[in-house]
């Protein structure tokens, strides 16, 4: 952990939000008075501070004020990107060693053993994350009670670790079998690491990720170390941008779990970061719900430019998982740890169109990205995408993008449907609308995937809707959800980095320790949390030390029905299990948990406890939610009237409103549109609009 220093970022007055996305920078900035001001730029691949610039400058416009004089001012960044599961995703991080225990070189290849179509023999093996050539066994044997079977042979190891330089290695993943029980090998190959490869940044499991299940450790591991190289040059040229720009409060960053964690410890383990962007927006929509009084179960979606992410709040909790993968499930890469549930698909703005080789419509999972783009950014791009489409609807003004900042190429974006709409046979319009269809479509798929697979009613649930493309098709896909309403807020097209504002700085502690309610292992179980609270407690003495001393400390057991293959999470009913009434409080948690999910309680069942885990989280404080005038209107005015096209209606003329133009209490009926400086929102026809007295928008679809 890094030194305990005063924490600026509770000590002045501004506040800056940053979520670097696939095609936008968002940054939103956060005032004393309670206001979020949203910019929005393009993304800058080869420098994200450029990006990040730009819409800074876009939000200091509004304020009035000199961009260089906000970063003075701010004593708090908080940074979200998307550059960690990209490089993972495209195949972009460092050349990677993998150390495993001798006889053990296949745990990445076989991954957890599970297969979409078991009974065909014909589907191989994917290429595992780091390649088998890589791939590197070591003498050593410890057994699951932590005893050492084989003395680790460090000969081997040391002519191990001289050949990798030679082969251009970069980063260094260490994963021995039972180092959970027994870490003793693994610190000393680390150890052996640092004399001989001091350059080479190196990850231990049994550091990072001390859970059961080999699998799941040794991909987190792999993943944490491969990141190493990348994501440290990457902060670190951020902070020196920042410094060089006049930024001398502290950085923070978004993490995988939903919260904060200080630029040095995101460096020690980018593992984190890999869902940095995506995690923060449960925590906004659970924050604008609560502030707006509507509660319940909560959607909540994020339309950006590359993808479409649906993440889910249960009871006022955001739902969280074990199990994420990267590159598709079983398939793919898993993460290994705890991360907010966040389902994705690739159907965003940028989402390029395409015919398979069955002259099929399909859209993404390929994207345009923010180089060169969508067709209509007038960069050089010419595949058509959901952007085009929905220009060529009518539900976008080129002359108003992004608040007319940015105009689109209209020619451009008619030229690259129409070569797809003389393939189908289509008219343009036809096929603009067979875009959106199909892309609503895939997020339908997406939403249902992470509610009605967890028991959770859509038709019973908020939808909360962000991202500077979510307007276009929200009320259709809530209408075939059965959503009856939908909260847009004012800020949905920076919706991630909004819930930046509204995280906290969360950290966790795991170990494995197998328990037995027949037979209860009161005395191994009540040492292991007394070993992790330690840790969560001297974090929190360093989190005080900083200017965070609310804190807040949950705990978690990973438990199953006997014989049963995998856990579930349920969190402990208190802090210990020490006596028979704390180990039944802890069973009925787990039969009320397990019913919710799978509708099957085992009266009389006994469980099976395998990993537990603290959860240490410093309160931050938060900016409150400015309302807006109490002045109330009932007939708004609209800017003008221009054609959009609405299924099955065809060509309308549609009043269009300017959202500055629209005070608290205004509504207006579908169809209409309503433009925002960075969103826009179709109302469709028998949909109804309302703005809120916190600005923003109530739609009543008409499901």
């Amino acid at each position: 952990m890094p030194e305990a220093v005063a924490h600026p970022g509770e000590r002045r007055t501004l506040r800056i939000a940053v979520d670097v996305g696939g095609t936008f920078t968002d940054v939103v900035v956060a005032d004393t008075d309670g206001r979020l001001i949203l910019g929005k730029a393009l993304t800058t691949p080869r420098r994200s501070f450029d990006g990040l610039y730009a819409a800074l400058a876009n939000a200091a416009a509004e304020l009035r004020r000199d961009p260089d004089d906000l970063l003075c001012e701010a004593g708090l960044l908080i940074y979200a990107t998307t550059r960690a599961a990209n490089a993972i995703v495209e195949g972009k991080v460092a050349k990677t060693a993998f150390l495993t225990t001798e006889g053990f070189p296949n745990i990445l290849l076989y991954r957890q053993g599970g297969k979409h179509y078991p009974f065909r023999v014909d589907v191989e093996n994917p290429p595992p994350y780091v390649p088998r050539r890589l791939t590197f066994e070591v003498p050593e044997r410890i057994n699951a009670e932590g005893g050492i079977e084989r003395a680790l042979d460090e000969e081997p190891v040391r002519a191990i670790l001289r050949g990798l330089p030679a082969m251009g290695i970069e980063a260094i993943a260490v994963c021995l079998l039972w180092s959970i029980a027994n870490d003793t090998h693994e610190r000393r190959i680390g150890r052996l690491i640092e004399a001989l490869l001091p350059d080479i940044p190196y990850t231990l499991s049994s550091a990072l990720n001390p859970v059961v299940r080999e699998y799941p450790r040794a991909s987190s591991t792999a993943i944490d170390a491969s990141l190493k190289p990348l994501m440290q040059a990457h902060l670190r040229a951020l902070d020196n941008d920042l410094a060089a720009a006049g930024f001398s409060g502290e950085m923070m960053v978004s993490v995988s779990s939903g919260g904060l964690l200080h630029a040095a410890d995101a460096i020690a383990r980018p593992v984190y970061t890999v869902k940095s962007g995506p995690a923060m927006a449960p925590v906004a929509g659970k924050a604008y719900a609560k502030a707006e009084g509507v509660g319940g179960d909560i959607i909540v979606i994020d339309t950006g430019g590359t993808t479409f992410d649906v993440s889910l709040v249960r009871a006022g909790l955001v739902k969280y998982t074990r199990e994420s993968w990267l590159l598709g499930e079983w398939v793919g890469h898993n993460l290994g740890m705890a991360t907010v549930d966040v389902r994705s698909v690739g159907s965003g703005g940028g989402s390029i169109a395409w015919l398979d080789s069955g002259g099929m419509l399909r859209v993404g999972p390929q994207s345009a990205g923010a180089v060169p783009g969508p067709a209509a950014f007038g960069r050089g791009g010419e595949a058509p995408t959901v952007t085009d489409a929905a220009l060529m609807l009518g539900y976008i003004d080129a002359a108003r993008f992004l608040g007319g900042r940015m105009p689109l190429d209209t020619a451009a974006a008619r030229r690259a449907i129409g070569s797809l709409a003389d393939a189908m046979g289509k008219t343009i319009v036809e096929t603009a609308s067979g875009i959106l269809l199909l892309a609503g479509e895939l997020m339908i798929e997406a939403i249902e995937a992470i509610t009605v697979n967890d028991g959770v009613d859509p038709r019973e649930s908020l939808l909360v809707a962000g991202g500077g493309a979510a307007g276009l098709t929200i009320v259709p896909i809530a209408r075939a959800l059965g959503c009856a309403r939908v909260l847009l807020p004012r800020t949905a097209g920076g919706l991630s980095a909004c819930g930046a504002h509204y995280s906290d700085i969360v950290t966790e502690y795991s170990a494995s320790h197998y328990a037995h309610s027949a037979d209860f292992d009161y005395e191994g179980v009540t040492a292991v949390l007394q070993r992790l609270r330690a840790q969560a407690e001297a974090f929190g003495v360093e989190l005080g030390a900083r200017g965070v001393p609310d804190q807040r400390t949950d705990y978690f057991v990973e438990a199953r029905y006997l014989n049963q293959q995998w856990e579930i999470e349920v969190p402990l009913p208190g802090t210990t299990v020490e006596t028979a009434d704390d180990l039944a409080a802890l069973v009925e948690a787990f039969h009320r948990t397990h019913e919710r999910l799978y509708a099957v309680r085992e009266v009389g069942g006994f469980i099976e406890c395998i990993n537990w885990r603290v959860r240490l989280t410093g309160l931050r404080d938060k900016p409150s939610l400015a309302r807006e005038s109490s002045h109330r209107a009932t007939l708004p005015r609209s800017d003008r009237l221009a054609p959009a096209y609405f299924e099955p209606d065809g060509e309308v003329e549609t009043p269009i409103y300017l959202g500055a133009d629209l005070g608290a209490g205004m509504a207006v009926a579908g169809p209409a549109i309503i433009e925002e400086p960075t969103t826009t929102i179709v109302v469709y026809p028998g949909a109804r609009a309302a703005r809120t007295a916190l600005g923003n928008y109530l739609i009543e679809t008409g499901a």
